[in-house]
């Protein structure tokens, strides 16, 4: 299944810069296991939160159901992008 796919369907509307969405999709850990990491420029992270976690718990059981169908346990992490601080 196209993980990568099915979380840019849901997504791309939500976020103000969609080509600047980076996911990465990690079948390693186990054979049931999957990780998802949603990287993307700060304020889009806090969309893709939502408050209090909204959207991310949605995002969570939307993707989760999509990976029950081959019996696999997804799991959603959210990052953002930081600017490099230069100096002290």
């Amino acid at each position: 299944m196209n993980y990568e796919n099915i979380i840019h369907a849901l997504i791309d509307s939500i976020v103000e810069d969609p080509q600047s969405i980076l996911i990465r999709v990690d079948e390693s850990n186990s054979s049931k296991d999957v990780l998802i990491i949603i990287a993307a420029e700060k304020n889009d992270t806090a969309r893709l939160i939502g408050h209090k976690g909204t959207i991310a718990n949605a995002l969570r059981e939307v993707v989760g159901i999509a990976g029950k169908s081959e019996n696999k346990h997804i799991h959603l992490k959210f990052e953002s992008f930081e600017e490099e601080k230069v100096g002290d």
